[in-house]
């Protein structure tokens, strides 16, 4: 992972692997985009061959600070600098923002930052935090990511549903009128009070699915399923897997109120996504792991798919 982030900084607990400048109060965004090494800007300059020839139809995007080269892009690509994302985020949430996390990936070519709404939620007897992940990407390789993704505090667990009812989640290329595509964003779905409340609708609903041992099982099976001419090594890491979710939904200290039924199935499954550590450790997991806060994650929305139908 030291490979992947370049420079960011971090509140309180120490992220992924520890690295960048720890801060104990979440700070302003003006402060955030210093402390992250986002400070820059990102300048377009013309591709020329060997020769000196320009290449119609491409530019380099480049750090302007330095010269370093983020990659290379059509001519049609618009430039949404780290400051225009910061910006973006504070008239969108107004006044009580305050930011987690932020930072620069791949020499640059991706930054992110994770801000917490200032709204704070009870459902079902716990609190549930709001918070706003945006992503972007300086290379050509991704568009504008931006999503609101609720935590369970107890247990610091995502809630991530993918609802019928409310979307959570935005993006859009690098094309185009991009001040338009950022003003359309306010309009469609960062809007965390209607999420909210229709995900404690879902709650409520999961609260009200009761489930037996037997469905419990029948529902983990169905999340693991055992495919066809697995190996002994593949069939015991499915096991694994299977287990640690039937400890997490049998034994997990936070669950122990929480009756047995669909909305506790949820909250296991979600706990086994949101912390257990993946068989084998590859390089950039973690990335991919706080990626999913913006583009959800396929084994919850299995589970609540399974628990919809229950």
């Amino acid at each position: 992972m030291s490979a992947e982030v370049e420079t960011m900084f971090y509140t309180r607990e120490k992220p992924w692997n520890g690295l960048g400048t720890q801060v104990m109060e979440a700070p302003s965004s003006r402060e955030a985009l210093r402390l992250a090494g986002l400070d820059w800007r990102v300048v377009q300059r013309p591709v020329l061959t060997s020769d000196g020839i320009p290449v119609p139809g491409f530019k380099a995007n480049l750090r302007e600070k330095d010269s370093h080269v983020l990659g290379v892009v059509t001519d049609r690509y618009k430039v949404v600098q780290n400051e225009d994302a910061f910006a973006f985020t504070d008239s969108l949430l107004g006044e009580g923002i305050t930011y987690e996390t932020a930072g620069s990936l791949r020499g640059g070519r991706r930054t992110w930052l994770l801000a917490r709404l200032p709204e704070r939620y009870i459902i079902s007897g716990d609190e549930v935090t709001p918070y706003l992940v945006f992503m972007n990407s300086h290379d050509g390789t991704g568009g504008i990511k931006a999503a609101m993704t609720p935590v369970r505090v107890v247990c610091m667990n995502t809630l991530n549903l993918a609802l019928s009812t409310a979307k959570r989640s935005w993006s859009a290329n690098h094309v185009g009128d991009i001040k338009g595509k950022l003003e359309d964003a306010k309009d469609t779905i960062l809007y965390a009070e209607v999420y909210m409340k229709e995900l404690g609708k879902a709650i409520d609903d999961l609260n009200a699915r009761k489930l037996s041992d037997r469905q419990v099982y029948e529902y983990i099976d169905a999340l693991f399923p055992l495919v066809e001419n697995s190996n002994p090594v593949q069939r015991k890491n499915l096991m694994r897997m299977k287990e640690e979710v039937k400890t997490r939904f049998y034994e997990a200290p936070d669950l122990r109120h929480v009756e047995k039924n669909a909305w506790r199935f949820v909250n296991a499954v979600s706990d086994f996504a949101t912390h257990s550590k993946p068989l084998r450790e590859r390089a950039g997991y973690k990335e991919s792991l706080f990626a999913r806060t913006v583009d959800g994650n396929a084994m919850l929305d299995k589970a609540y798919a399974l628990m919809k139908a229950a």
